[in-house]
């Protein structure tokens, strides 16, 4: 197994994600760099550079002369957030749909079981960390770097919203058979019906968001 090393970077980008996850960190809120800075024991370099890419996936927004802060998102930007990552996860699935193998279907079904298990324990963190193996694997085919890249920036904005609302849009059978219609598409390699689930999988969920936060 690759050993994965984590820059400073990269650290940063994780803790600021934690603290998003346990709400230590809420919309509104300003995210000083002196004080992450202290908080990890680290020079202001690296945090300034996570900065940088947390302003890029959409978890910060930098406001000149002010500093940087946690993005209050509005009704129509959490539904056009989803809406755009089922746009370009159904396309990449679609795309690459008959290069998986019988193995990595048994792998997607049993992240279901997985998902559902958790759900029932209520284990919030875990229903979040294996959803993101299943749509990581669902996407592991697609070769189209660009597609990628702009699908990996919404991932974590999109996992922080589920995170916090899960518990009042689904329950645990809804959360393993709404996976399991996407499983269900891949096995029948019908390339609409894949468009169409995973698509609806991501509208569903950010409509679902937004209402709450309406």
């Amino acid at each position: 197994m690759a050993i994965i090393k984590k820059t400073y970077k990269d650290q940063v980008v994780d803790h600021v994600y934690q603290l998003l996850l346990t709400n230590e960190l809420n919309p509104g809120d300003q995210l000083k760099e002196t004080l992450l800075a202290e908080q990890m024991g680290i020079s202001r370099a690296p945090i300034r550079e996570a900065m940088k890419e947390l302003i890029m996936n959409g978890l910060v927004d930098y406001r000149p002369q002010v500093g940087n802060f946690i993005p209050v998102f509005s009704p129509q930007q959490i539904i056009d957030s989803y809406t755009t990552r089922g746009v370009l996860e159904g396309y990449a699935v679609m795309s690459a749909c008959a290069l998986f193998s019988t193995e990595e279907i048994d792998k997607l079904e049993n992240l279901t079981v997985q998902m559902e298990s958790y759900a029932v324990k209520k284990n919030h963190k875990m229903v979040i960390d294996t959803g993101g193996e299943f749509h990581d694997l669902l996407i592991s085919k697609c070769d189209n770097v660009q597609l990628l890249e702009y699908t990996d920036r919404l991932s974590l904005k999109l996992h922080i919203l589920f995170f916090k609302y899960w518990g009042k849009l689904y329950s645990s059978t809804e959360i393993g058979g709404r996976h399991r219609k996407i499983v269900e598409s891949v096995k029948a390699q019908d390339l609409n019906l894949i468009e169409k689930v995973v698509r609806q999988h991501y509208v569903e969920t950010g409509s679902k968001i937004a209402e709450i936060e309406g």
